[in-house]
């Protein structure tokens, strides 16, 4: 029984390293020009919780510090939030 879960650990914990650097699809999306992810970038900062200007609340999150590119950012297609787990669905545009 150990050893199943140790398996099934493994396997998926390799599903989600392939999904990281290799992308779910290639395909367009509605989200932006159907570029796949790189493997999130490994320099963030910690954003504390705010007010934005129209009144809605933002919780306190980390996010990648700014560069040339979006393909590195969590939220893109193929990248993998380290602190949340949430893959990216969006498509960099840049």
């Amino acid at each position: 029984m150990k050893i199943a879960i140790a398996i099934a650990t493994v396997a998926l914990s390799a599903t989600a390293a392939s999904a990281q650097y290799f992308g779910s699809s290639n395909r367009g999306s509605s989200y932006g020009s159907g570029m796949s992810g790189t493997g999130s970038n490994p320099s963030n900062h910690y954003v504390a919780p705010h007010l934005n200007s129209n009144g809605s609340y933002t919780g306190g999150h980390y996010q990648t510090n700014p560069n040339n590119t979006q393909l590195d950012n969590y939220g893109t297609r193929g990248n993998i939030n380290p602190y949340t787990g949430a893959v990216g669905t969006r498509g960099g545009r840049y």
